[in-house]
């Protein structure tokens, strides 16, 4: 049955990468951290492929204590040393030190707005954006609203949040349905948006 349903041509036949584009990529995301969690992972991606992380995102889960951006953030040195010697997970210290940093400053946001949700949401007016796009060259890499949130999060601290990381948290979480209206998904979450 799930063979016979149209998708987007990015997942392929990779059974996790089915798994996520089906049941997670482009599904409103409003947890905080979850939120947190695509952060980390889309940082962790910047020059690799979605499905080399995805491969790793319960070493991820373990080593960045569930993605609690509380704990996250008491990362010393030490803790730095030692995830970089964990295969679990990309070991780059530019992008470990960017993690921690990022807990930080997701604090800072969460202390400011009440929830990271809310300020995050807020640049898409709390309703994702539904696209319709018919083809793969069609999908943008980064839009001007990207720019716009990437520039926000940097004043904030935040770091490996360019343009195109930021506009694929974006898809991720939903605040895009960037699905191709030939994909199965693109309709049933554009009417789970209207229904909201």
């Amino acid at each position: 049955m799930t063979q016979e349903k149209t998708r987007c041509n990015w997942c392929g036949d990779d059974p996790l990468y089915v798994a996520y584009h089906d049941r997670e990529w482009g599904v409103p995301l409003h947890d905080d951290r979850r939120l947190f969690e695509f952060l980390v992972l889309e940082g962790a991606q910047a020059g690799l492929s979605w499905l080399t992380v995805l491969k790793r995102r319960e070493g991820y889960r373990r080593a960045f204590a569930a993605f609690d951006p509380a704990q996250v953030a008491r990362f010393d040195a030490a803790k730095v040393e030692a995830l970089l010697q964990d295969p679990g997970i990309i070991r780059n210290r530019l992008k470990v030190r960017s993690a921690i940093n990022n807990a930080r400053a997701f604090l800072a946001v969460q202390e400011e707005f009440g929830s990271f949700d809310r300020f995050i949401w807020s640049f898409v007016g709390g309703r994702p954006q539904v696209n319709r796009f018919h083809s793969d060259d069609q999908l943008p890499a980064q839009t001007p609203l990207a720019q716009e949130i990437s520039k926000a999060l940097k004043a904030r601290g935040f770091s490996f949040v360019g343009p195109t990381i930021v506009y694929a948290h974006m898809q991720a979480t939903g605040m895009v349905n960037d699905h191709l209206v030939s994909c199965f998904r693109h309709a049933e979450l554009a009417r789970q948006t209207e229904g909201a």
